[in-house]
């Protein structure tokens, strides 16, 4: 691969190009919108540059042969969104056990149920704590073409540092759009190896409440000691009295019009530390998103104890424009 080079993409493709810089070598998928380009692009590049690629019956067994090349120490991945987000839990809550660096890029659509396929922000809650784990997950919000191509390649990064499932989440209207991408050179990677060393359960099953008590109190011990270095956030000053919370494509609105923004760039773990400095200096807080209040519990769990004013602007599976954020905060 060059330095840099610049691409016309769509959001999807992207995705895929920066998987195959990550040094992924296999993907298992099943078709789903709104991220069925990331697959079909994908077997594109494998066939290319001599990579793997199945086409699975279903996202269930999609996430189960991620987990099992990830065990075979293959830098795999997977995508999928809406119903097969919800189908791959049980997966991902075995990767999140078994600490199996599990690479998931989610394309969020509007539920409940199959609801609409192209937008929504209504997969935070389900990415990040889905399932009957605690939430040992790392969640990646992009907010543009080229950070979603950035954080694909940091989430590979991640999930093969810290041992924890690793998510990009990002929504049908960026994976959906085109635009100009630079496909820059990865840096230094983090290799992979088999994860068949030591005391491996391959059953992910125990006989006595207490082993599985010590499993979780071990995962909180190494998923605290990892939250403190991969929190992330962008802030972006404005003139208004007022700090705005927003993610994703929402946040990209909201930045364009000049508003005091707090971006989380990692909704789990979030950045709660930052978030309640900034939000201190200012007599109310506004929480924006495209959900009914997803992103809002995370930041009122943040800012807990906080004396501030909260409005809270939910459209669940609709989007926003620059002017209508503008007018709303004005």
């Amino acid at each position: 691969m060059q330095t840099a080079q610049r691409k016309f993409m769509m959001g999807n493709e992207v995705a895929a190009e920066a998987a195959l810089a990550a040094g992924a070598e296999i993907m298992f998928g099943y078709p789903i919108t709104p991220t069925t380009e990331v697959l079909s692009h994908w077997i594109k590049l494998a066939q290319k540059n001599n990579k793997k690629f199945l086409q699975t019956e279903d996202e269930g067994a999609a996430g189960f042969a991620t987990v099992g090349a990830c065990l075979a120490g293959k830098k795999a991945f997977t995508a999928t969104g809406g119903p097969g987000n919800i189908l791959m839990q049980d997966p991902i809550v075995m990767a999140e056990s078994m600490r199996i660096p599990f690479v998931g890029l989610i394309g969020q659509r509007g539920g409940p149920s199959t609801g609409s396929v192209i937008y929504s922000q209504q997969e935070v809650t389900l990415t990040a704590f889905g399932g009957n784990g605690e939430g040992y997950r790392i969640v990646y919000s992009p907010s543009s073409l080229q950070e979603l191509y950035n954080l694909t390649i940091q989430a590979f990064n991640t999930a093969w540092h810290h041992r924890f499932p690793t998510f990009v989440l990002y929504d049908g209207y960026l994976g959906k759009m085109k635009g100009e991408v630079e496909l820059r050179n990865p840096g230094v990677l983090i290799n992979s190896k088999p994860i068949l060393e030591g005391n491996v359960n391959f059953r992910n099953c125990v006989n006595l409440e207490e082993e599985i008590y010590e499993i979780n109190v071990n995962n909180k011990k190494a998923w605290d000691e990892a939250a403190l270095h991969l929190a992330k956030f962008e802030f972006s000053p404005g003139h208004s009295k007022t700090l705005v919370f927003a993610h994703g494509i929402v946040a990209a609105a909201a930045k364009a019009v000049g508003i005091n923004l707090f971006r989380p760039i990692t909704l789990w773990p979030f950045p709660k530390h930052d978030a309640k400095i900034l939000a201190k200096k200012y007599e109310k807080i506004a929480i924006i998103e495209s959900a009914q209040g997803q992103l809002g519990r995370l930041v009122k769990e943040a800012l807990f104890g906080l004396d501030i004013e909260v409005q809270e602007i939910y459209k669940p599976a609709l989007g926003f424009t620059p002017e209508e954020i503008k007018g709303v905060i004005e």
